[in-house]
């Protein structure tokens, strides 16, 4: 029975979906003959409104957008694949899109395709005997299913595929990633429920040692030495959450919500400048990662895996614990998905908000005046975590009372393993891979994310410069040679606007206002630094640089278009490739005064350490969103000096300088940590 819903219960168009939201729209494509008996629900999520329309309804100039949800479907028995907008407001489907899996690829992977695995290569003869020979049976093995990727196997073309490794694992606690059965991987089409190529490529030993990172005899006896520390605010907290995720904090506002596909995506940040409230950012997301892998072996070439639009990473969101993933006055907001049968699921506190002190922000001791000043540095942290199979990412966004804007992805989990072969016949080591314990394997690999920043940095009509250091030559106008200047030039339209990061010249973008200035005259702006770390690795014209080219620049510009979210396109899984911001790119569109979206790819190239296994302590990826002119000066003057028993004032002239107050005695402040 079709489900409406009323207009009255939606406080904002772009307030996450609720449950009974997800239960409607089951309702309508239902209702429209689309669910059969084995069909999935691979995505459900909030189509947004249009930018346009959001804009015009917070003005006060146009009615609330309708609420519509776009669903993916999958038929299982037979693979047919529906991509479907249904509105929940009117109880209509809007559009219903067949897909052309051989034109434009396959939906995200779903666990009920990796349930099917372990029965489906058992049985395979051939599977049976590739483990027999290395002296196991499948019942010893647990199968690691995962996405196939394009490589010009015609066989493959149209059809819904997943390669397959085998582990051993010993017992029901043994952490198989330890184990890994290498020279060996499986081909299945998960429609037909066959497998239909094994590589046996050699024999190789199966590494020995135990990876069970818990067990005293790899953990040792608990440390004992490290004294608890406590971080409370009596007080509570100093932000604001409303029911429907509208979050305030000195001076910021903005919007959380939640995408089984993106997973956290924060909205219309603006920030507080006096009685004004002004906008910076309408939309900030992970709109993709990239997972590509160094070893080129035949069992191995084909892994590069896309766990934004190909496993659908906001699905495997973590239930956060108080004390372990997150630390002091604690605001968690629950996150509501569907499952695979289109009902609504609810992740307990799936996303953590809280506030951390960062040491100093600002701080003078004056030589004329005697005046001697801090003020203490504090930010807001908004983040999650997803298990996406080994690895563990958490996604971590930073508001500072300065107006900067930090997102920061930490990695963690078990390396994805392989079989060391040793040293070739030249006595070199292995060249594609590090050995991290006896006879252990962790291949080079790199993690590749791209944020979608949809910034409106005062209004919507924006430019881009990117900002280059410059080191000028001894001159009349340089006689001494100590010179360099600041070059700026702009990004004009979308051909020349995929660039590189280059830390020799400090390369920065500067992101502005092309409508207002500051009181100095100059654009209001906002800066985005990036870390230079590499990008893709990949040869150019490899299968992984076609269908990640997102990964292939560090910066990409494109002129905004409500439909265009994805780096790497809408449909990832087995798409051979171009789509995403190559496709929007070729439109070459203006970018002068113009609404624009800067994409920023940022990651790790990781050679794996001993010090990374058995499990990895957290690595880290990040950037930064600056103020540049956007102030007309420092905008924490007003910032009150702390009033922390850790940090009272000074209680005579003789304990300046001191933190407490000279309540230690003369001695440096144990309180004091930066």
């Amino acid at each position: 029975m079709t489900v409406t819903l009323t207009t009255t219960t939606i406080t904002h168009p772009l307030a996450t979906l609720r449950a009974d939201e997800i239960a409607a729209a089951a309702a309508i494509v239902a209702d429209a003959g689309l669910v059969q008996d084995t069909t999935k629900f691979v995505y459900v999520g909030l189509l947004e409104a249009p930018k346009s329309a959001v804009l015009a309804w917070e003005a006060g100039t146009g009615s609330l957008p309708a609420r519509q949800v776009r669903v993916q479907l999958l038929e299982l028995a037979t693979g047919v694949q529906h991509d479907v907008v249904a509105d929940v407001t009117a109880g209509a489907v809007v559009s219903v899109e067949q897909l052309d899996t051989a034109e434009v690829g396959q939906l995200p992977i779903l666990d009920t395709e990796f349930e099917l695995i372990p029965e489906i290569v058992a049985a395979s003869t051939e599977w049976a005997a590739a483990l027999a020979a290395r002296g196991l049976t499948p019942e010893q093995v647990v199968t690691v299913p995962l996405s196939a990727g394009v490589f010009g196997h015609e066989d493959e073309v149209g059809k819904r595929m997943a390669r397959v490794f085998a582990f051993r694992m010993d017992h029901p606690a043994d952490h198989p990633w330890a184990h890994p059965v290498d020279g060996l991987v499986a081909y299945v089409n998960l429609t037909t429920r066959e497998v239909t190529r094994v590589i046996d490529h050699a024999v190789m030993p199966v590494p020995a040692e135990h990876g069970n990172y818990t067990d005293p005899s790899l953990a040792g006896t608990p440390r004992t030495t490290l004294k608890p520390i406590e971080i409370t605010q009596p007080q509570g907290a100093s932000f604001q959450v409303s029911d429907d995720g509208e979050v305030t904090w000195e001076g910021w506002r903005l919007r959380v919500s939640f995408d089984a596909r993106e997973g956290l995506v924060l909205h219309r940040m603006s920030v507080a400048d006096g009685d004004e409230q002004r906008p910076v950012v309408y939309r900030a997301s992970i709109s993709e990662m990239v997972v590509p892998y160094a070893d080129p072996s035949p069992t191995r070439y084909w892994q590069n895996y896309f766990d934004t639009g190909e496993y659908l990473f906001g699905r495997y969101v973590n239930s956060l614990e108080l004390g372990c993933d997150c630390l002091g006055e604690i605001h968690y907001l629950d996150v509501t998905l569907a499952d695979e049968s289109g009902a609504p699921r609810v992740v307990k506190n799936g996303i953590c908000m809280h506030e951390e002190d960062y040491g100093v922000l600002w701080k003078h001791s004056d030589i004329f005046t005697g005046i001697n000043e801090t003020r203490r540095q504090r930010r807001l942290v908004i983040s999650f975590f997803t298990t996406v199979g080994n690895y563990d990412y958490g996604f971590y966004w930073y508001l500072y009372l300065d107006g900067t804007i930090e997102c920061e992805a930490k990695l963690t989990g078990f390396l994805f393993s392989s079989a060391y072969p040793g040293a070739g016949a030249d006595g070199e080591p292995y060249a594609f891979a590090s050995e991290v314990a006896p006879g252990l394997g962790a291949p080079y690999h790199q993690h590749l994310f791209s944020a979608r920043l949809d910034l409106d940095v005062d209004g919507t009509p924006n430019a881009v410069d990117e900002v280059d250091a410059v080191r000028l030559p001894i001159s009349e106008t340089n006689p001494w040679g100590n010179a360099f200047t600041a070059r700026r030039t702009r990004l004009v339209s979308e051909a020349q606007a995929a660039r590189v990061a280059d830390g020799a010249v400090g390369r920065t973008w500067h992101i502005s206002s092309t409508e207002r200035t500051n009181r100095l005259g100059r654009p209001t702006a906002y800066a985005l630094y990036a870390q230079e770390t590499p990008t893709l690795m990949a040869a150019p014209d490899s299968s992984i640089a076609a269908r990640a080219a997102f990964a292939t620049k560090h910066v990409w510009v494109t002129q905004f278009a409500d439909d265009e979210r994805y780096a790497a396109g809408t449909h990832v899984n087995q798409h051979a490739g171009g789509a995403g911001l190559p496709a929007f790119q070729a439109a070459d569109r203006s970018l002068e005064g113009t609404d624009v979206v800067v994409w920023h790819t940022f990651g790790l190239t990781h050679f794996p350490r001993p010090e990374d296994w058995p499990v990895m302590p957290v690595d880290y990826a990040k950037f930064t969103l600056k103020p540049y002119g956007f102030f007309d000066r420092n905008p924490t003057l007003g910032l009150a000096a702390s009033t922390s028993s850790h940090c009272a004032p000074a209680a005579s002239s003789g304990a300046a300088g001191q933190c407490c107050g000279g309540t230690h005695g003369d001695g440096p402040c144990p309180h004091h940590h930066g």
